[in-house]
């Protein structure tokens, strides 16, 4: 039977950016004034778009495994799962195209075509611009919809 061996050394957590790390520049900031900075540099969706914050998966599987940065980077491209963060003035507005309402909301995760919208990078990453009848459902946690690329 084999046994395992405890290492005697500290593990760094690899999920939490270090503070003078930069290579973690596509992160949304946490913090208040952070948060306000990003919302002032992503652009304002105008009519019935909306912005899209494409779902970035973690550094490692589950295994333990940790992705390069290629990698994540292409199951971000490819993924079909986003937060809305932003919704332009017009969005769900059409009663006849919205009879019941909207889709979804600011702040709610949704599933959309994997080649819908616009792409764009800021420096926290890539975002989407969808019309709001391109959504195709909701969800309520992006981790248990499986990447395929």
């Amino acid at each position: 039977m084999a046994t395992l061996i405890k290492p005697k050394q500290k593990l760094i957590n690899l999920d939490t950016p270090k503070k003078d790390d930069d290579s973690e520049g596509n992160q949304i900031p946490r913090d208040p004034e952070g948060i306000k900075e990003y919302l002032e540099i992503i652009p304002e969706p105008v009519g019935w778009r909306m912005l899209i914050r494409p779902y970035q998966p973690s550094k490692k599987t589950k295994g333990g495994v940790i992705l390069a940065d290629t990698t994540r980077e292409t199951m971000q491209m490819t993924t079909v799962v986003g937060l809305v963060v932003k919704m332009g003035p017009d969005c769900y507005k059409d009663k006849i195209k919205f009879p019941d309402g909207p889709w979804c909301k600011k702040g709610q995760f949704i599933i959309y075509g994997r080649y819908a919208g616009s792409r764009f990078q800021t420096k926290y990453g890539e975002h989407r611009i969808l019309n709001d009848d391109e959504i195709i459902g909701t969800i309520k946690k992006p981790e248990n919809i499986l990447h395929l690329f």
